[in-house]
């Protein structure tokens, strides 16, 4: 019938990421795809304000919110196995299409032109999808110092090497988030608290 596909995609609930590691909460590609559209949202205004850009926000949190909806059908591939070689990321990013073209193939056929760019990206979105990709990382780094404050040592050494994704990206947008929002992720609910009543 074709109209399966909101109901496909609500059970991004359903696929865990970090499968390799111990985590002390687990966080499944629905949570983080909020998170990301958050944060690619945030890039885009900066991006506008700070640096003189024309990004649209709206459209680049949009990208974010669909940006591993593939995986409800390929599972999460852990990062060191998806970029092992060139031949394992070009087989993936086949199987990506085609999954994406499946959940397009759920959807009513009227609809699927405006789903088509938001599933397989497009040469008009590479701007947006940049941002998008450093709001992923951004959000990837934020598990990492969150596991790391829960005494979970197995994170260390993913948090040094997303911080470093990070910087390779070469995104003003992004360090600039990770000068003036990431700190806040090392204080408490309390130490939240007590710097908005400073800043009142």
């Amino acid at each position: 019938m074709n109209k399966e596909f909101f109901a496909v995609i609500s059970r991004m609930k359903y696929i865990d990421r970090w499968s390799l590691m111990r985590n002390t909460i687990n966080e499944n590609i629905s949570e983080h795809s909020l998170e990301t559209a958050f944060i690619a949202h945030a890039l885009a205004l900066i991006r506008n304000k700070r640096f003189g850009g024309s990004a649209d926000p709206a459209r680049c949190a949009l990208l974010a919110m669909y940006h591993d909806v593939t995986e409800i059908i390929t599972g999460d591939l852990p990062t060191p196995i998806k970029y092992y070689s060139s031949d394992i990321r070009s087989a993936y990013d086949e199987i990506e299409k085609n999954a994406a073209n499946q959940l397009l193939s759920y959807l009513p056929e009227d609809l699927r032109e405006f789903y088509l760019p938001l599933l397989i990206p497009q040469e008009a979105d590479k701007e947006l999808l940049r941002l998008v990709k450093g709001a992923d990382k951004l959000s990837a780094l934020i598990k990492c110092i969150e596991e790391r404050h829960m005494g979970n040592t197995d994170f260390s050494s993913a948090e040094r090497a997303t911080l470093e994704a990070v910087h390779a990206l070469k995104l003003p947008e992004a360090e600039v988030f990770l000068e003036e929002f990431i700190p806040a992720y090392t204080l408490t609910l309390d130490d939240q608290a007590k710097d908005v009543k400073k800043q009142g």
